[in-house]
């Protein structure tokens, strides 16, 4: 599909499915470099988004790992509030182990911010941010970003986890909103 509408808005292909693929592997590699000599590092995965490019990238992980899941929300619609939510809470002993945070999009990176608060309260070892997405225009935090995909303009999308609204988390290729017609 090179166009898809969801509710109101109308989305074209922007990111085709073998473009993340490889941006994934590219992800995996430098990160199994990185982790070659850690025990046992703490994948912990930013829901909803974020839920396919986990799942894709642990795949590709040849040591032990864990995974965990948070759950924390900025969007409403199509733009952030930057009202921070914690929804679901860390279930993981990170004490003294590497952490990396699995995001989906890191574009204002208030909900990294937020993350980072609270994960430093449990005394992880090191907190590393892996994202598939980076809108670096829009990124003006002091938080590296270790591993990044791909670097996108600062377009709305949808699709591989990210939504409109909640719908189009499942599609396989990333859209960008089509500007509105004239």
């Amino acid at each position: 599909m090179k166009r898809v509408k969801l509710y109101d808005k109308e989305f074209t292909i922007s990111i085709r499915h073998d473009q993340i693929q490889t941006a994934i592997g590219t992800v995996a590699q430098q990160i199994r470099e990185d982790m070659k000599e850690e025990n046992i590092p703490v994948f912990l995965s930013v829901l909803n988004g974020a839920f396919m490019f986990t799942s894709d990238l642990l795949k590709q992980m040849d040591f032990n790992c864990e995974v965990s899941f948070v759950k924390l929300s900025s969007y409403s619609g199509t733009s952030s509030t930057g009202n921070v939510k914690e929804l679901l809470g860390l279930n993981t002993d990170i004490g003294g182990r590497t952490v990396i945070i699995v995001e989906d999009i890191v574009d204002t990176g208030h909900t990294l911010v937020e993350l980072f608060k609270i994960l430093q309260q449990y005394n992880p070892k090191q907190i590393k941010v892996a994202t598939f997405l980076l809108k670096p225009d829009a990124y003006d935090k002091d938080i590296p970003i270790d591993y990044v995909g791909l670097r996108i303009p600062n377009d709305f999308i949808v699709g591989y986890g990210l939504d409109y609204n909640e719908i189009g988390r499942n599609l396989r290729n990333i859209y960008k909103i089509c500007p509105p017609e004239k």
